[in-house]
Order: C-alpha cells, then structure tokens, then sequence
C-alpha cells in the first residue's frame, strides 16, 4: 500500500489560502492549481524520500518537493509509514516557518 500522506492543519490553511488568493481573479486556475499541489503528493505514497532535505534546516525526516513557485514541505515518518504535510510554502516568501522538531 505505501506510505500514509495526511495534511497537518497549517497544510490545510496554506492550499486554502493559495486557491482562495487565485480564485478572486481565476476561478478554475485556482482549482487547477489546488490539483496540481495535491497530486504531487501521490508520488510519495511509494516514494516518502522523494523530495530533497530542506536545506534551511538540514534534517533528513524534513523534506520538500518543489512544484514552480511552491515549496510542498513535508516530514516523513518512516516507523509509522506516513507523511506529514506540513506546509505549502510560496517560493518568494522567503525561509519557510516550520517546526522542525
């Protein structure tokens, strides 16, 4: 089956502000949008390290798929087979705010 991916609750606020922010000026960008986020995710049912480590805090279970101007940020947690995604982070926004622990 592979790996758990579930959505912290600070995951779940960055998709619904990004498409509620694209919305106001394109409806169906924006839900094309909140797709393509969304399915990047599938690949790391079978493939949890997929992503690079993040650089800014350089731990191996703290990871990111970049998918152009987003950075999807994501723990994995091998013992329980599962994948937390813990933010949708737009590229120009600088360090991403997480906790690394």
């Amino acid at each position: 089956m592979g790996y758990a991916v579930v959505l912290a609750r600070s995951a779940e606020a960055d998709l619904e502000a990004i498409v509620s922010y694209v919305a106001r000026d394109n409806p169906q960008a924006a839900l094309r949008l909140g797709r393509a986020l969304v399915v990047a995710l599938r690949s790391l049912e079978a493939f949890p390290q997929l992503g690079r480590v993040v650089p800014e805090f350089n731990q191996e279970s703290l990871r990111e798929i970049v998918r152009r101007p987003y950075r999807i940020i994501y723990r994995v947690n091998d013992a329980a087979e599962r994948i937390e995604v813990i933010r949708f982070w737009h590229g120009a926004r600088g360090e991403p705010e997480v906790n690394p622990a």
